[in-house]
């Protein structure tokens, strides 16, 4: 079997919501499975129990730890592991019904990044939208722990939140800590660091799969949550360069991740980042990437992993393409990197 660097797409990973429903089938024909409702398919993980599996080629089956341990940083580039786990963990969200109003953890004090269990910066890009979807995320001006605690638990507790417009193309980063929630109506690719944990706040009266009220964690969550997030961090200044023929946006910088929009002309031939892992989130178009006798497909829907060895990786585009493409600053890194 080839272990040779390569691109690869991998097998998503179904989740079962009591809030989610078939989208994903529709507009990118995942194979959904029959009669349940998805709220989350996981397009790359490496989290106990979760790990993504190449979907096809020579490598159909190994795990993203894998990928890891034979390549190292002929995948990774500079990016660092978080906790022994690939840096990222990036999900479709298909919100038929209201999210919980949660919160994630973050740090306090004196303490890092690094020794707070289950940090989750995370990014939302509106895919597709009902009419007059929102989003609730960050608190109303003037709100403070005391108004926080005497809501939760309750619907007066959305009543606290920022409304923020659903439609497609808008990009939100919710830094831990934010409390937010996705509103009724809304398909989102979600980018975020590796963790599973949430804290809920309030759950709409709304039982899970089994019947049974879903657990809430309102001290955890009163515990964790920032009054202090500025307008600029949620919504960021977007900067467009291009040509007619290619067009990239930056969407999101933090320090965990980079966010960019990039759309492709069927005739030109994209650029792939020097010596930097990326991850291609495929939004519209398909192609392949090619490394001498390795080729790997891309569709929409598709969350492809693109080593930092990129150097004589060739894209080929069947038709015009846009796609997210999130890379993970190195030490001491601000921009990101650079297209070759």
């Amino acid at each position: 079997m080839s272990a040779s660097v390569t691109p690869v797409v991998f097998e998503p990973i179904f989740k079962a919501k009591p809030w989610g429903g078939r989208e994903l089938a529709r507009l990118f024909d995942k194979p959904l499975p029959a009669d349940l409702p998805i709220g989350e398919s996981w397009e790359l993980a490496d989290l106990p129990g979760n790990e993504s599996r190449v979907a096809h080629g020579p490598l159909a089956g190994k795990t993203v730890g894998q990928l890891v341990e034979m390549w190292g940083r002929d995948l990774l580039g500079d990016a660092e592991l978080i906790d022994g786990c690939f840096p990222l963990l990036i999900k479709f969200l298909d919100a038929r019904e209201r999210l919980s109003l949660q919160v994630h953890p973050h740090p306090r004090g004196d303490s890092s990044e690094s020794e707070q269990a289950g940090v989750k910066h995370e990014a939302w890009y509106v895919i597709d939208a009902d009419p007059g979807a929102v989003l609730y995320l960050g608190l109303k001006p003037g709100v403070g722990p005391a108004d926080v605690r005497a809501a939760a638990s309750t619907a007066a507790l959305a009543e606290l939140h920022e409304l923020r417009p659903g439609e497609p193309g808008r990009c939100y980063y919710l830094p831990s800590g934010i409390p937010h929630a996705l509103g009724a109506g809304l398909v989102v690719a979600e980018v975020q660091t590796p963790s599973d944990v949430t804290y809920r706040l309030y759950d709409w009266e709304r039982v899970g799969l089994d019947g049974k009220p879903r657990e809430l964690h309102v001290e955890q969550a009163l515990a964790n949550i920032r009054h202090d997030i500025p307008e600029r961090e949620i919504v960021r200044p977007r900067a467009r360069t291009g040509d007619p023929q290619q067009t990239i946006e930056r969407l999101v910088t933090c320090e965990r991740f980079l966010i960019d929009r990039r759309w492709f002309a069927k005739e030109r031939a994209p650029e792939l980042p020097v010596s930097q892992m990326a991850v291609w989130i495929v939004l519209s178009g398909s192609g392949a990437f090619v490394r001498g006798h390795d080729r790997c497909g891309f569709n929409p829907g598709d969350v492809a992993l693109i080593p930092a060895d990129s150097t004589d990786i060739r894209v080929e585009l069947a038709t015009a393409c846009e796609l997210l493409e999130v890379k993970v600053p190195g030490p001491g890194s601000s921009s990101g990197g650079t297209a070759r």
